[in-house]
């Protein structure tokens, strides 16, 4: 009867658990370390939220078209054990972000460094 109990209540807290505390990945699972990027563009949006951080840019290619790119960054406290403050990240800021593009071919990148205007 007691592992009938502990089974029930581990069944309904994998239920009422936030779905955010699944989806983490590892770097290779999602971003190709060969294919290196560096963007300058537009900060139009930030998400601070874990279990990775999202910075949203406008970058305007070589044939004139704005294209918006999802930037995956580390995590809110990884970001600021490294000096960096969401207040650092103003929407319509320009910066500079090297880093490696997604393996599936969509705008979407994961961050090695953010070179801001100062």
């Amino acid at each position: 009867m007691r592992a009938s109990a502990c089974l029930l209540i581990a069944l309904v807290a994998s239920v009422l658990l936030p779905r955010a505390a699944f989806p983490h990945h590892s770097f290779a699972a999602e971003f190709d370390g060969t294919q290196p990027v560096t963007l300058r563009g537009t900060i139009t949006a930030v998400e601070w939220v874990n279990p990775h951080g999202w910075i949203h840019i406008d970058v305007k290619g070589n044939d004139g078209r704005v294209v918006n790119w999802a930037i995956e960054t580390a995590g809110p406290n990884a970001l600021a054990r490294r000096g960096v403050r969401k207040t650092d990240l103003p929407t319509g800021i320009e910066i500079v972000v090297k880093g490696y593009r997604a393996k599936n071919g969509t705008a979407t990148a994961n961050a090695s460094t953010l070179t801001l205007p100062d």
